[in-house]
């Protein structure tokens, strides 16, 4: 005879600060107030209920960048989640806050890649066990490696870098811990879909390891994988949908019987809405309203971003605002930095703060033609359309490049009208993040590079570069297909 317990985990990830519905087809989707009334009924129905995020609460909303994320603690300690992870955005405010902010949490935040690098001393509690019903559930936090490019300007301050450490350090905790009889172990990651696999198939069977609830790549599924035995999910980007595992835990055996998965949506049609959240929202909502619900510009029609790995109306727009403001040769904008997929006709300012809410340096960087076609060749490899979530980037005015991916040659590569030289140099203006990482980026020998002009920060702010740009240029517009063509 078995025994039985029934366990219901729901989960998010990368909410990126998507606190408010939507009205669509007089039909409110999304936000955080329908979030919580789905699961307040549902903990009300099912006792044995954990929810947890994998990652990436903060960014992508004005509210969240306001106040540097104490809005956003302060809703998630409403939303009261058993357990979270970190996502690589939540060290965009530094580590030093990251670490106050885990003071104001009323709910446990676990990671077990971040430590101190001198001591080796974890800078949040690896993991978490927590008992329902009598069963002993352990949450392991795994981060991506792309922490390390936020973390760069932080010496003391390390992570593990692949996922064959990641599974080292897992296999270490469920050894540590099957002492005490652990009976479900879950992962909650922050390393993209596929990376989850990869670490799946790495970890020995007899750690334990029932699920990975992952994040960071946005991926919408419609039934888990499973890899090693192990489940994986993930429940796509914000808060428009929750992940629903219904889950029969075999205690005896310490692993799953049997399990259903479900994609909720969260709309006004299956979700009560939470009135206590609502009111606290609306708080930080008519402070930001007030504060920045000036007009800055009008574009001649609303500018796309729909993809990150393609040339797009809105990125090359602001890809302009930085070369032009700033006189280079060459400019390229992190595809990542802007995180709404439209804007305009009428901007505002927060709008603009909500599409572009980075506001780091800028530096300007000498390279030959030869070195820039080799950083660009990387850009473009074929990784990058596997999915894998890596750095792509706007290319500025009088770039002509046209690449095939079946041969893995540039067929054209002109810069104002002409085939670019080799031995051209070239001023380039990259944002501060992107420069940090220009080895990782775009996998270049940085000290080539730097031998042909000691680099130097040219502006402090990106933001205050586009808003000044857009405040004075009216009416602006973009159709893609020049710039970059991929065959």
């Amino acid at each position: 005879m078995k025994n039985l317990k029934k366990l219901v985990l729901l989960h998010s990830n990368d909410m990126h600060g998507d606190f408010l519905a939507e009205d669509l087809d007089n039909k409110l989707v999304g936000g955080v107030s329908l979030l919580s009334g789905y699961i307040n009924k549902v903990r009300e129905e099912e006792p044995n209920t954990l929810y947890c995020i994998a990652g990436d609460m903060f960014r992508g909303s004005i509210i969240d960048s306001e106040y540097r994320g104490m809005s956003t603690i302060e809703i998630m300690n409403m939303l009261s989640p058993d357990i979270v992870t970190l996502g690589n955005h939540e060290t965009d405010y530094g580590i030093t806050h990251l670490l106050f902010l885990e003071k104001c949490a009323k709910f446990p935040i676990i990671n077990a890649n971040l430590y101190i690098s001198t001591n080796h001393a974890h800078l949040f509690n690896p993991y978490r066990v927590i008992e329902v019903d009598g069963m002993k559930i352990l949450f392991i936090g795994i981060l991506t490696q792309e922490v390390m490019a936020q973390t760069k300007n932080d010496g003391l301050v390390g992570t593990f870098v692949n996922v064959e450490e990641a599974a080292a350090e897992v296999e270490r905790i469920c050894n540590a811990h099957n002492a005490i009889d652990i009976d479900f172990t879950v992962l909650l990651t922050h390393i993209g879909f596929e990376e989850d696999k990869k670490l799946a198939a790495m970890i020995d069977p007899a750690c334990g390891v029932d699920v990975i609830i992952g994040g960071h790549s946005h991926t919408f599924i419609k039934e888990p994988a499973k890899v090693n035995d192990i489940l994986i999910v993930q429940a796509g980007t914000g808060t428009d949908q929750i992940g629903r595992f219904d889950i029969m835990v075999d205690t005896d055996r310490n692993c799953v019987d049997s399990y259903t998965w479900t994609p909720v949506p969260i709309d006004s049609q299956h979700c009560p809405r939470d009135e206590s959240i609502e009111q606290l929202i609306g708080k930080f909502k008519s402070k930001t309203d007030e504060k920045y619900g000036r007009v800055i510009t009008r574009f001649k029609r609303k500018l796309t971003h729909p993809k990150r790995e393609q040339e797009t109306e809105l990125g090359a727009v602001l890809c302009d605002a930085m070369k032009d403001s700033l006189g280079t040769d060459i400019f390229l904008l992190g595809s990542g930095s802007m995180r709404t997929e439209e804007l305009g006709p009428i901007v505002i300012l927060q709008d603009l703060m909500t599409c572009f809410p980075y506001d780091d340096a800028v530096y300007l960087v000498k390279v030959t033609g030869a070195q820039f076609k080799e950083m660009i060749r990387y850009m473009v490899r074929d990784e990058v359309w596997e999915g894998k979530h890596n750095e792509f980037y706007q290319l500025s005015r009088g770039l002509h490049v046209v690449y095939d991916r079946k041969t893995h040659e540039f067929l054209a590569f002109d810069y104002d009208g002409r085939p670019m030289k080799d031995d051209q140099i070239f001023s380039l203006g990259l944002q501060n993040f992107h420069f940090n990482n220009m080895a990782d980026s775009f996998h270049v020998n940085t000290e080539e590079i730097f031998a042909n002009e000691k680099p130097r920060v040219i502006a402090t702010s990106c933001f205050q570069i586009i808003e000044d740009y857009l405040s004075a240029h009216q009416h602006l517009d973009h159709q893609v297909g020049e710039r970059l063509i991929i065959l």
